[in-house]
């Protein structure tokens, strides 16, 4: 059945420049259902079991996988927030007691300003 397989496909290849398709599935289904089965794994249709078992563990895999660093990233923002808060707080404090200072008549030393 393969050396029959080659020959079809180097004889459409060699008369179209591409396999034919039709030509390959009346091949295979002069076999009946074990030809049909046959083309069906070819195509990927049908895939066996331990295949269809180690995609859906790999899937699971990549989903907790993604689900973590999707979790990780929520408690970064929300850190990364808490700190945009913190100094904001800090900033308005300080800002408050410049002008604290000021209205005492103390003029506040501040430090040059880096560009």
């Amino acid at each position: 059945m393969v050396p029959e397989l080659f020959r079809v496909l180097a004889a459409a290849q060699e008369a179209s420049g591409g396999p034919d398709v039709g030509q390959l599935v009346g091949r295979f289904g002069q076999y009946g259902v074990v030809g049909l089965i046959v083309v069906l794994l070819i195509w990927g249709v049908l895939v066996p079991k331990y295949v269809m078992n180690n995609l859906i563990v790999d899937k699971d895999g990549w989903r907790a996988a993604y689900e973590t660093e999707r979790d990780a990233h929520q408690a970064t923002r929300q850190q990364l927030a808490a700190a945009q808060a913190s100094a904001e707080v800090a900033n308005e404090q300080g800002q408050a007691m410049v002008r604290l200072l000021e209205e005492f008549g103390h003029r506040p030393h501040t430090a040059p300003r880096s560009a």
